[in-house]
């Protein structure tokens, strides 16, 4: 009993820092090592073999690779590429805060979405209620960055926009190829990796890596560069490997918080660490958009609920035990690894 409850405090400690610490590492990478396109394939890459690895020595089981599938699922790739590629040109420009912010802003446009194009219900009172908490929240933080440049937030409308989509679409690839959660992961990583070398030549990035190859260029070869990049491939499997673990060792209640927990530990560690963060205002604007984050997410937690013990009792009569669903939480874990 003892040693269980060890090995779930693990992996509870496990997945909270690593969700607290990606963004801030993701950062810390492109500031060092300054070519987004390469950083992502090198992590696409760490991830594939690395969920390869796990499943040759059993710590996970992943669906085998399949053509067909692949083609199938192609879509969903190239958007999720997309959205890793933005979420990192929007970290080069932007701070962690700015980030976060945008990132928070995704169940506003989900919910918009699910409404508008998969024809789900309207938001419950308390649901609408977060929604524009957060989006109160994110004008805020806005209209008084310091830091706002429109670069930047180009990037972070584009990183929202793509981000969105690519979460509703994985809602339905989930429902439509029966492919289990690291069959994702690998799928996603795989395809993207493939596609890597596509989008270095369309944004001229290969022109500056055979550069910085040829001249020696020094953030290829000081020890923190290496080590930045090195801890952003890491983070980025890891992410995956304790997030699905913890989740199957807690209750979803306990996930959810953890999940809550982390990102305002990445907002404390963030301004602890360097002067990369939001002014004080927007720090407060920041910590609104995330207290309407957790109003959110107990508002389609008490509605999630009710709505599985639904399900439950409908399969009971039916004999259906194969029925999938994604909560936002499960999404990113599948869809986006790199992504907080």
């Amino acid at each position: 009993m003892a040693k269980q409850a060890y090995a779930t405090s693990s992996l509870v400690v496990g997945y909270a820092l690593c969700s607290s610490l990606l963004a801030i590492i993701n950062k810390y990478a492109i500031t060092k090592f300054s070519y987004p396109g390469l950083l992502t394939a090198l992590q696409y890459l760490t991830s594939v073999v690395g969920v390869w690895v796990l499943g040759k020595l059993g710590f996970l089981c992943h669906d085998a690779f399949n053509l067909q599938i692949a083609k199938k699922f192609a879509p969903a790739a190239v958007v999720f590429y997309i959205a890793i590629f933005t979420n990192t040109h929007l970290l080069k420009h932007a701070n962690v805060d700015t980030f976060i912010v945008f990132r928070s802003l995704t169940p506003l446009l989900v919910a918009i979405a699910d409404t508008t194009f998969r024809k789900q219900p309207c938001p419950s009172k308390l649901t609408f209620l977060s929604l524009v908490i957060i989006l109160g929240g994110a004008v805020g933080y806005v209209m008084t960055d310091p830091a706002f440049t429109l670069t930047a937030y180009s990037w972070a409308l584009a990183y929202l926009i793509t981000i969105t989509t690519e979460m509703v679409y994985i809602k339905h690839m989930v429902t439509n190829l029966g492919l289990n959660t690291w069959g994702f992961v690998l799928y996603n990583n795989l395809l993207s990796l493939l596609m890597a070398p596509v989008f270095g030549f369309l944004t001229g990035e290969h022109l500056s890596v055979f550069r910085a190859i040829e001249s020696r260029g020094q953030s290829w070869f000081e020890l923190d560069s290496f080590v930045a990049v090195a801890l952003s491939c890491v983070f980025g499997l890891l992410i995956s490997f304790f997030g699905f673990a913890a989740r199957k060792a807690i209750s979803a209640t306990a996930f959810t918080v953890t999940g809550v927990v982390n990102k305002f530990l990445t907002v404390a560690i963030n301004v602890m660490i360097w002067d990369k963060h939001a002014s004080t205002f927007g720090l407060v604007c920041l910590l609104f958009t995330l207290a309407g984050g957790v109003l959110y997410q107990q508002s389609v937690t008490t509605k999630g609920n009710s709505s599985a013990q639904r399900e439950a009792a409908a399969k009971q009569g039916r004999g259906d035990d194969d029925a999938v669903e994604l909560d936002e939480e499960s999404q990113r874990l599948v869809s986006s690894p790199k992504v907080v």
